[in-house]
């Protein structure tokens, strides 16, 4: 896919997270960026502040799930895979305060690899994969992270 593609099927996506996930829309989320392999998506800290005047928490942790759900579904897309995805399980740290707009990069964890993913899915018709997740700060320091598993479970065909 070129990249122009790319960004089309991030759009599609944060078009649809809006659409079916009404505290995404309150949060207004935005795409910042796909390439095919990390999602990047951003939050303003207006609709997200906390009573500190810093990101909620949820909201941090809000972003960085959707942000790898949609990494998820997005490689799923790409191969023209019709699937449920679930987060399976989850770790979140909160190492810093967010203190104005934010937002969430996720990708496929170093350890995880797509190759294995869709074998499984094949073969199986469900798989997991390993993502991670991180809220980088202005100074380049990660101000939360994210480890999560995300199962794929393909969807019974239509009946006709």
């Amino acid at each position: 896919m070129n990249d122009r593609n790319l960004h089309a099927a991030a759009q599609a996506l944060v078009a649809f997270i809006h659409d079916g996930i009404p505290v995404a829309r309150a949060m207004a989320l935005e795409l910042g960026s796909y390439d095919g392999h990390t999602l990047v998506l951003n939050g303003p800290l207006a609709p997200n502040v906390n009573d500190k005047g810093c990101v909620f928490g949820g909201s941090l942790t809000s972003l960085m799930t959707l942000a790898g759900w949609g990494v998820v579904e997005l490689a799923l897309r790409q191969r023209g895979k019709d699937c449920d995805v679930y987060v399976g399980q989850s770790t979140v740290c909160y190492l810093e305060p967010v203190w104005g707009d934010f937002q969430a990069e996720a990708r496929c964890a170093d350890d995880a690899d797509w190759e294995t993913f869709f074998a499984t899915l094949d073969a199986r018709g469900r798989a997991r994969i390993a993502v991670t997740c991180r809220v980088p700060c202005d100074n380049g320091e990660t101000a939360a992270t994210l480890e999560a598993q995300f199962v794929a479970k393909r969807r019974a065909p239509a009946a006709e």
